[in-house]
């Protein structure tokens, strides 16, 4: 057990964090809210925790909806936030409209009616973005062909989806990881997409299969999917330039997993994947996190 939840709560979000990083809070309005870490109170590991009231000015019917750790390591790194919202609308804002976020918090993108934000990412405006459907499609393009735009903006297509699909999950194929690869070509390294559905499977595929295509794009396949398998919740880009990444699986009932990614099994674009992860009846898979040691 991962969490304590009571009657219909639910966990949605999971991520890694320092006590020292910044906290921005995306949420379903297009606001950006920000905490420290340090002052979310430390609990125990089956902990029901507290309201995110008692740290961010939230209305009472907004939602959380994206999580995005700012460490000063990284400060220089990364130029922009790229948010992505489940209708397949793409947008990038530099990162520095994001560095005096009021407690009150500020627009971060204009959401159309019926979208919500699903993910934002940090990026050096050299990557390139790989978008995730629930559906079992994914499409990979070149950051450039996305324009920075101000807060206020709604942004532009990502990705072409079939009724009933939606996004799932946006990530960052790094070009400082691909110049790394390329310079030490004796360790033979390689990036993979890594997916995980409802009902516990998963797989790793080499990012190779992902060609590159247009922005706004109909995307390829990514994963066979099926009842057994359940729809895709989440995704992830690891690399083997380290052995050391666990994968951290969280269900909606708290139920918590932690295995090492190189114990999941490599496979093609159209495949279900294997079972990683075993449920309650009536518990599904709600997010998870790689974690580097």
């Amino acid at each position: 057990m991962g969490m304590k939840t009571m009657q219909d709560d639910i966990v949605e979000h999971f991520l890694c964090a320092s006590t020292h990083d910044n906290l921005l809070f995306f949420t379903d309005s297009g606001k950006v809210f920000q905490t420290q870490v340090y002052e979310i109170p430390e609990g125990a590991r089956v902990a029901r925790g507290r309201g995110l009231l008692n740290f961010l000015e939230l209305s009472s019917d907004e939602k959380v909806l994206s999580l995005v750790p700012s460490k000063k390591e990284e400060a220089g790194k990364f130029k922009y936030l790229v948010m992505v919202t489940k209708n397949g609308t793409i947008k990038k804002t530099a990162i520095e409209e994001f560095e005096n976020v009021r407690k009150s918090g500020i627009i971060a993108i204009k959401l159309d009616k019926g979208d919500a934000l699903k993910k934002v990412v940090k990026t050096t405006g050299e990557d390139d973005i790989i978008l995730t459907t629930k559906n079992g499609i994914a499409i990979r393009f070149e950051e450039k062909e996305i324009r920075a735009m101000g807060r206020s903006a709604a942004g532009v297509r990502g990705i072409r989806l079939k009724k009933g699909d939606e996004v799932i999950g946006m990530d960052v194929i790094s070009a400082f990881a691909s110049a790394e690869a390329t310079a030490d070509k004796a360790k033979k390294p390689k990036q993979y997409l890594l997916v995980v559905m409802d009902n516990g499977y998963g797989k790793r595929t080499e990012i190779s299969q992902y060609r590159l295509q247009g922005r706004g794009g109909a995307g390829i396949k990514t994963a066979k999917i099926t009842s057994k398998t359940g729809n895709i919740v989440m995704s992830c880009i690891l690399d083997n330039l380290t052995e050391d990444e666990d994968l951290i699986v969280i269900s909606q009932k708290g139920q918590v997993i932690r295995t090492a990614t190189k114990s999941i099994s490599v496979l093609g674009r159209a495949t279900q994947g294997v079972r990683i992860m075993r449920m309650e009846e009536g518990d599904k898979v709600a997010s998870g996190a790689c974690l580097k040691d």
